[in-house]
């Protein structure tokens, strides 16, 4: 029951709906999509690796089902970047020294990042080893 009381109190303090709010939380998530971009390097890591990717995947003209699939898994990889980053600032804020607690959140929240990244991989493996193959044995005999 307190959680419905909870709730109702939450939406009475937000009040009606708003189109200005609701610009102005969209402003706030670019925000936080720049701030992280711009401010951690694994982030900006996977956005390359990323941007190689979209290279590849327009040189090899891979299938919308590809794309797809690359673009599932590089979000899910972000997401967990973004997920990962926030908890690490939570958690630096809560306590600059040293906790095991926190320590082992931040580590699970980091190889949640790895998991996302061996999926991808994987599913980059997928798609593109059989294009580059194809690629260079065309290539062998054309030369």
């Amino acid at each position: 029951m307190k959680c419905f009381q909870f709730d109702i109190v939450m939406r009475h303090k937000k009040g009606p709906f708003s189109i200005r709010k609701r610009i102005k939380s969209f402003e706030y998530a670019i925000n936080g999509i720049i701030l992280l971009c711009k401010n951690e390097q694994n982030a900006q890591i996977h956005l390359l690796v990323l941007s190689l990717v979209v290279i590849f995947g327009l040189f090899f003209e891979i299938s919308p089902s590809e794309w797809i699939s690359i673009t599932i898994v590089s979000g899910m990889v972000l997401l967990s970047e973004g997920f990962n980053t926030t908890i690490e600032y939570l958690a630096d804020h809560v306590t600059p020294d040293f906790h095991e607690v926190i320590g082992k959140v931040k580590d699970v929240a980091a190889g949640s990042v790895l998991i996302a990244a061996i999926s991808a991989a994987i599913t980059g493996a997928i798609i593109f080893i059989p294009k580059i193959l194809g690629w260079l044995a065309f290539m062998r005999f054309t030369v």
